[in-house]
C-alpha cells in the first residue's frame, strides 16, 4: 500500500488539474493509509507499477 496525498495525484488529462478527489469514490483510508480505488485507477488511465491493491491493469509476469 502506498500513501499518496490527494493533492499530489494527477491524471493525464488537462481538465484533471481542477478535479477534486472524493473519499469513498476515488480513495478510502485503511489503518491510516490512503488506498486508491479501482474507479480512480481506471480513470487515471495507466498502471504506475506500484502494485496497487485495486489495480485494474494486467500484471506483467
Amino acid at each position: 500500500m502506498i500513501l499518496i496525498s490527494p493533492t499530489l495525484m494527477k491524471t493525464k488529462t488537462e481538465e484533471s488539474k481542477t478535479e477534486k478527489f472524493v473519499e469513498g469514490i476515488d480513495y478510502y483510508f485503511e489503518d491510516g493509509l490512503m488506498v486508491l480505488t479501482e474507479y480512480f485507477l481506471k480513470k487515471r488511465g495507466y498502471c504506475c507499477g506500484n502494485d496497487c491493491r485495486h489495480c485494474p491493469y494486467q500484471k506483467d509476469e
